[in-house]
């Protein structure tokens, strides 16, 4: 299926889940991402902030687990169209974004590039680990600006069911996929 086909698809199956029945899905993510990956303290996270409009996995309870293990967290903030990674904590101060994003007041790009884990939003996922957003781009252009060895995990309340035909050349593919009721790895040859 196209883009475009499939963005629409999975924002109306999105659009379907009650408020309640996604912060259970999301529970169940943050659980499968807790069971395969074990953060540890001191590792560094990036983790973007829900667009709750478009009814996203529910991410604050991702942040408050990670800050209360010491894992230090970043988000994105988008600052003249470039997506920068603020480093947060318990006091940082929010304000929303003409997106409905919950972003930092502070425009302190933390300059960090070697993330141990970025947890990526996305619509939809593929078997190959090829995902669809909202169409801006901005977490391929991230995901060229940090470290490759930075592991890239998209988390869908969907598992993958259908391929994307038209995957574009600056398309960066994931490494994992979670979703509340598998871990998907993009690797040939792993687990």
């Amino acid at each position: 299926m196209l883009k475009a086909e499939l963005r629409k698809k999975y924002m109306q199956k999105r659009k379907a889940l009650s408020n309640d029945e996604a912060f259970l899905l999301s529970e169940k993510i943050l659980d499968n991402f807790l069971g395969r990956f074990k953060p540890e303290k001191g590792q560094k996270i990036h983790l973007f902030m829900p667009i709750r409009k478009f009814n996203e996995i529910h991410t604050g309870i991702f942040i408050d687990a990670f800050l209360n293990k010491n894992i230090q967290v970043f988000v994105p903030k988008v600052v003249e169209n470039d997506l920068i990674s603020v480093q947060i904590n318990k006091n940082t101060v929010f304000e929303t974004s003409s997106w409905g994003i919950e972003e930092p007041v502070s425009n302190e790009d933390s300059g960090e590039l070697q993330f141990d884990y970025v947890i990526t939003p996305l619509l939809y996922c593929d078997h190959n680990g090829n995902r669809i957003g909202y169409g801006k781009g901005f977490y391929d252009a991230f995901f060229r600006s940090i470290s490759a060895s930075c592991q890239k995990i998209g988390v869908n309340y969907f598992s993958p069911d259908e391929n994307i035909d038209d995957v574009w050349e600056n398309d960066i593919p994931l490494d994992y996929l979670v979703t509340p009721t598998e871990v998907v790895s993009f690797f040939k040859g792993a687990e």
